[in-house]
């Protein structure tokens, strides 16, 4: 049997002409492939058609960190790829693993495209205008993608907010008590007519106590418990408002017997009674500044990332850039995740778009966070050479395959599930660096050593936006 009789007994091929099979048959190739044999490769470009003449092909397509068969070609006339005859993009959306010996009819997709333009021009103008529709709702939906990332990320910085500035309220609002503490002991202070030289006395004990030096944990109770126990040998009424307070600024035993040394009776419980007051009311000062420092922080690190208030293109510390990101993504890296800075000092700035080189950290490190699953190092390096500034993003994560190491950066490639993940993708990072900023993108990947490579010219603006 010829292979245009074998074609044209196929049930794929009703209607055709025997000039359109003779034609077809003759546009392309028989081959024969033995168990074991890889016809294509996910992802690559779907530069040929194959269909099944007789043997088991299976189609396979990887799902996380598994080959997992989506088909299987074992009918006379069923068929994959071809993709490039109507979409110049099109690419194998799966491999093809030969199960037993097979034999497929062969055509490019050049050819392919050829003739259904010959044949079937509406039915090829049709098609192409639905892989245009299916590649604008992938779009859209890949910007949907970004929105719930950018809502994840707005909902982290507010997470990153909201704790110091719970902190600030519950100091101010302690504030009040303890400033209204400080003069109730100081009128009972005057009340017991003390000399102004031991007030001065009191005062400079006050001054020389250290909040830094305060012991936490166990040691923290201990020197408490002895406070309290000097407080009760000497008479001292509300130990147990006096002695943590005096505690957890670090006073001593010691410090106690100076002021006994000054003060005594009446006027020694109303001084400690102050010093207590006072030493509270300044670690609370300290913490309210602490907490609307780390807002202020936060808000300059939200300027810096979203560049709102600079011109597009500008010369760019890419250390600058990185922290703020990493200031952006901090509700992602507590509990297991380490954060190591390897930043040199020498690195030149770069004309760069700010803005867009921060969606580029963005999306590696969320990448590189995601691939630690909760656990791991993440290494930030910079450096640079006599022609470039070179970005590392290093992660201790499981690493990628070869084959996805290999279509990381094309359009549309994903491991992730809908909706998870920053929604950027690699590949508007590598256009980003690439195209935009005349730099370089790649990725060496191994379990628990993956490091992307972000290679930046030092004196080259990005080209305009198209």
């Amino acid at each position: 049997m010829t292979l245009v009789d074998e074609l044209r007994a196929v049930p794929l091929l009703d209607g055709f002409t025997d000039e359109q099979v003779a034609e077809l048959a003759a546009a392309g190739e028989e081959a024969t492939y033995d168990a074991g044999v890889h016809l294509f490769d996910e992802g690559k470009p779907a530069d040929d058609w194959w269909m099944l003449l007789s043997g088991r092909i299976d189609l396979v397509r990887r799902v996380g960190h598994e080959d997992v068969v989506m088909a299987t070609m074992q009918n006379a006339g069923q068929w994959a790829g071809g993709f490039r005859a109507w979409d110049e993009h099109g690419v194998y959306m799966g491999s093809a693993r030969v199960m037993e010996q097979s034999r497929v009819f062969r055509l490019p997709s050049a050819g392919l495209g050829r003739l259904g333009e010959t044949w079937f021009p509406f039915a090829v103008h049709l098609l192409r205008g639905l892989i245009g529709t299916a590649r604008r709702i992938e779009t859209n939906a890949r910007q949907r993608e970004a929105l719930v990332a950018l809502g994840t990320l707005a909902a982290g910085l507010a997470h990153e907010i909201n704790n110091p500035a719970s902190a600030a309220v519950r100091s101010v609002g302690a504030l009040q008590q303890t400033s209204d503490d400080v003069f109730a002991s100081l009128q009972r202070l005057a009340g017991e007519g003390i000399s102004a030289a031991q007030f001065v006395a009191l005062d400079e004990l006050r001054r020389s106590i250290d909040p830094a030096s305060a012991p936490t944990g166990v040691e923290l109770a201990e020197l408490e418990e002895s406070l309290t126990d000097w407080l009760t040998d000497h008479d001292i009424d509300r130990d147990w408002v006096i002695a943590p307070a005096l505690a957890s600024a670090g006073v001593a035993p010691s410090w106690l017997d100076e002021a006994a040394a000054s003060l005594s009776g009446a006027a020694l419980q109303a001084g400690l009674e102050w010093v207590a007051s006072a030493v509270t009311t300044t670690t609370l000062i300290a913490e309210a500044q602490n907490a609307t420092r780390r807002i202020s922080d936060l808000v300059s690190a939200v300027k810096s990332y979203s560049q709102l208030d600079r011109a597009a293109v500008q010369d760019v510390r890419v250390v600058d850039g990185l922290e703020s990101t990493l200031i952006m993504l901090g509700h992602k890296l507590r509990d297991g995740i380490t954060v190591v800075r390897e930043y040199d000092d020498s690195v030149p700035t770069i004309t760069a778009n700010p803005g867009e080189l921060n969606q580029v950290w963005t999306n590696l490190i969320d990448n590189a966070v995601d691939a630690m699953d909760g656990s791991g190092t993440l290494t930030v390096r910079t450096y640079a050479d006599d022609r470039a500034v070179v970005v590392e993003i290093c992660d201790t994560g499981q690493g990628m395959t070869d084959e996805v190491a290999a279509h990381a950066f094309e359009p549309f490639f994903t491991t992730k599930e809908v909706g998870k993940g920053t929604g950027l993708g690699l590949d508007i990072s590598r256009r980003i660096i690439v195209e935009r900023h005349g730099g370089e993108i790649g990725v060496e990947a191994a379990p628990g050593d993956t490091v992307v490579r972000v290679r930046l010219p030092v004196r080259t603006a990005p080209s305009p936006q198209p």
